[in-house]
C-alpha cells in the first residue's frame, strides 16, 4: 500500500534541550506558593514516617524483652499515629496538587490556542488538523502531572532519600554502606537506557499524531467516504497507522518495564545482604536484631523512593518528548502580525490600490508580478479568469491574510502592512464558497461578528439576504441549534446565514469569493435584490462563475499571466473580443447545453 501523508513522521533527531524544561518552569512558577505548601506538608510527613523504624527497633530491643505490655501498647499507638498523620497530610497534598496540575493545563492550553489563532493560513494548509489537535489536548494532558505532582514528588523523594541516609548512618554506618552499595549499579543502568527511552517515546508521540490526524479527517469526511465506498480502504489505512502506533508503544513500554525489575532486583539483593552481613559478617556482638530489622525497614524505605524516581524517569522521558512538540507549536512564527509601531486604521471609505505588487506562495511559482490597479470608493469589481490565476490571492492580500513579497496594498492610502490587523479586518466582510457555521443557535451564528446585535437587527439582515423565510420554518426559528459544521442545514442555507452574518457587521469593503455558487438559481434571483442593497455604498470584490453575478459590476478584471490582462465594463470587454469575451461565450454555451439537457 502506498504511503499517505499521515505516515510522514516529524523529525526526531533533535537532542534533549534543557530550555524546554526552563520554559515549562515558567508555568510551574505561577503556582510556586501552593507547591511550596504541598512540599512542606509532604516533607513533614516524611520526617514523621522515618521515626517508624526507630520505634520498631526500640520495641524489639528494649520493650519486648522487658515484658512491659502497657509501654508496648503506648509505642504501638505512637506507630499508628505516624501512619494516620501520613495519610492525612498525603490527602491534603493530593488535593492541592490536583488543582495546580489543572491550572497548569489551563495555562498551557490557553497559550497554545491563543497562538494558533494568530498563525497564518499557510500553517493550517500545510498539515493535517488532527496533528494540531493532538498537541492541544493529548500532549498537554500528558505533561501536566509531570509539571505539578512530578516536581513535588521528585524534590520530596530526594529529600526522603537524604533523611533516610542520615537516619541509617546515625543508627549503624557499616550497615548503611551495605544499603548504598546497590546505587552505582542502578545509575549505570539508567545511563545506558535513558537515550533509548527518549527516542522510543518520541516515536510514540509521532505515531499518535499520525493516528489522530487520520481519525480527525476520517470523521470530517465520512460522507465522502461513504459516497465513494472507501470504507474498506480507509479501514486498512487506519489499521496500518494503529499497528505502527502499537509497535512503537510496545517498544517504549518494554524500556519502561526494564526499570522496575532492575530496581526491585537490586533492592532484594541489598535486603538479603543486610541479613547476611549483619548476622554472619558483623555478628550479634556488633549489630543487634532490632538494628538489623530497623535497617531492613530503612532499606525498603530507601529503595521505595528510588523506585518512584525510576518510574518518574519514565514519565519524565515521555513528557519531554511531548514538551518538544508543544513548544515547537508555540515557537511557530506568526508570519502575518502587527508591526511594532502599527497604527489603527481609521474608519475607511473603501479606496483600494495595488502598487507594483509581487507575490508567491513559494519560490517555485510567482502568482502575481508587478501588479498595479486602483479601485475607488463604492465601486464593484469582478475578478474573473482561469483557475489558479490569482483571483483569490488578490482578495487575500487586501485582507492581509498573506504579506506581499514586493510592492504595497493600500486602503485609503494606508499600507495594510502598517496598520493593525484588527482595525483592518473589522472593516471588511469576506464571503467564501464554503461558509463555516459554528455550533450554537442560528442567531448566535449571525451575531458572530457583532456580539451586541439585537434580534431586530438579526431579522432585518436575514430578510435582506432572503434567509428569514427558511429560518422561520424551523420550530424554534432563530433559536434553532446548529450542529458542528452545520450538517443539519443545506449548503445553500449555510451560505445565506453567512451572508446575514457578513451584512450585520456592516463592512466597508466586501469580498464575495464564489459566494453564490452553493445557492440555486431561483434563490439567487431572490437574493440579487438583497445583494444589490448589500453592495450599495461599499467597495466590493466579486469572484463568481455565473455571469449574472458579475455582469453589472463597475469593473471586470481578467486575471491571468501573473497580472490583469483586461479591465473594463462587461460591454467594453465583450466589444474587445479578447479573453473575457471567450470566457463569456464558453459559459453561455455551457448554460445553453444545460437548458437543452433539462428539456
Amino acid at each position: 500500500m502506498a504511503r499517505n501523508k499521515f505516515d510522514v513522521d516529524e523529525n526526531l533527531e533533535s537532542p534533549f534541550d534543557i530550555r524546554h524544561l526552563k520554559r515549562a518552569m515558567v508555568y510551574v512558577g505561577r503556582y510556586k506558593w501552593r507547591m511550596i505548601l504541598s512540599l512542606s506538608l509532604s516533607a513533614l510527613a516524611v520526617v514523621i514516617g522515618l521515626f517508624a523504624p526507630v520505634i520498631t527497633q526500640h520495641a524489639i530491643d528494649v520493650i519486648i524483652p522487658s515484658g512491659n505490655i502497657p509501654h508496648l501498647l503506648l509505642w504501638a499507638g505512637l506507630l499508628l499515629s505516624t501512619i494516620v498523620v501520613n495519610i492525612i497530610l498525603a490527602t491534603i497534598r493530593s488535593r492541592i496538587m490536583t488543582k495546580v496540575g489543572q491550572d497548569i493545563i489551563f495555562d498551557i492550553r490557553s497559550d497554545l490556542y491563543a497562538h494558533l489563532q494568530k498563525l497564518s493560513f499557510e500553517y493550517y494548509d500545510s498539515r493535517p488538523h488532527g496533528k494540531i489537535l493532538v498537541r492541544i489536548i493529548n500532549y498537554v494532558n500528558s505533561v501536566s502531572d509531570t509539571l505539578s505532582n512530578g516536581i513535588i514528588t521528585f524534590v520530596l523523594e530526594l529529600f526522603n532519600i537524604v533523611f533516610i541516609v542520615i537516619f541509617m548512618f546515625a543508627m549503624h554506618w557499616k550497615m548503611a554502606l551495605v544499603v548504598l552499595a546497590g546505587v552505582p549499579f542502578l545509575v549505570a543502568f539508567i545511563m545506558f537506557i535513558k537515550n533509548r527511552q527518549r527516542k522510543a517515546w518520541q516515536a510514540v508521540s509521532n505515531k499518535s499524531s499520525n493516528l489522530n490526524a487520520y481519525l480527525h479527517e476520517g470523521i470530517v469526511g465520512v460522507k465522502v467516504t461513504q459516497l465513494f465506498v472507501r470504507e474498506d480502504e480507509n479501514a486498512e489505512i487506519f489499521s496500518g497507522l494503529s499497528e505502527a502506533y502499537r509497535e512503537k508503544w510496545m517498544k517504549a513500554v518494554t524500556y519502561n518495564n526494564l526499570l522496575w525489575p532492575t530496581v526491585d532486583s537490586i533492592s532484594a539483593t541489598v535486603s538479603a545482604c543486610i541479613y547476611l552481613v549483619g548476622l554472619l559478617v558483623l555478628g550479634p556482638a556488633s549489630v543487634s536484631l532490632g538494628t538489623i530489622v530497623a535497617m531492613s525497614g530503612y532499606a525498603g524505605r530507601f529503595w521505595q523512593p528510588i523506585m518512584t524516581l525510576a518510574n518518574m524517569f519514565n514519565n519524565f522521558i515521555n513528557a519531554v518528548s511531548y514538551l518538544e512538540r508543544i513548544f515547537e507549536t508555540l515557537d511557530e512564527p506568526v508570519k502575518v502580525d502587527d508591526k511594532e509601531n502599527a497604527e489603527t486604521l481609521p474608519p475607511i471609505k473603501g479606496n483600494v490600490d495595488f502598487d507594483s505588487v509581487t507575490f508567491a506562495y513559494d519560490e517555485s511559482k510567482t502568482i502575481l508580478k508587478d501588479l498595479s490597479f486602483s479601485v475607488k470608493q463604492g465601486e464593484s469589481v469582478a475578478l474573473v479568469g482561469p483557475t489558479g490565476a490569482g483571483k483569490t490571492t488578490i482578495v487575500n492580500l487586501i485582507s492581509r491574510f498573506y504579506d506581499v513579497n514586493e510592492g504595497a496594498v493600500k486602503i485609503d492610502g494606508y499600507d495594510v502592512a502598517d496598520v493593525t490587523l484588527k482595525s483592518l479586518r473589522s472593516q471588511m466582510g469576506i464571503m467564501l464558497q464554503d461558509s463555516v457555521v459554528f455550533s450554537g443557535t442560528i442567531a448566535d451564528n449571525i451575531r458572530y461578528g457583532k456580539l451586541d446585535a439585537t434580534m431586530d437587527e438579526i431579522i432585518a439582515a436575514c430578510k435582506t439576504v432572503r434567509a428569514d423565510e427558511f429560518i422561520s420554518e424551523f420550530p424554534k426559528g432563530y433559536d434553532t441549534e446548529i450542529t458542528e459544521g452545520g450538517s443539519t442545514l443545506s449548503q445553500g442555507q449555510r451560505q445565506l446565514i453567512a451572508f446575514a452574518r457578513t451584512l450585520i457587521s456592516d463592512p466597508k469593503i466586501l469580498v464575495l469569493d464564489e459566494a453564490t455558487s452553493s445557492i440555486d438559481a431561483k434563490t439567487e434571483k431572490l437574493l440579487q435584490e438583497g445583494l444589490d442593497r448589500l453592495l450599495e455604498g461599499r467597495t466590493s470584490f466579486i469572484i463568481a462563475h455565473r455571469l449574472s453575478t458579475i455582469r453589472n459590476c463597475d469593473k471586470i478584471m481578467y486575471v491571468a499571466n501573473q497580472g490583469i490582462t483586461e479591465c473594463g465594463t462587461h460591454d467594453e470587454l465583450m466589444a474587445k473580443k479578447g479573453d473575457y469575451y471567450k470566457l463569456c461565450t464558453a459559459r453561455e454555451r455551457e448554460e445553453e447545453e444545460k437548458i437543452s439537457l433539462q428539456k
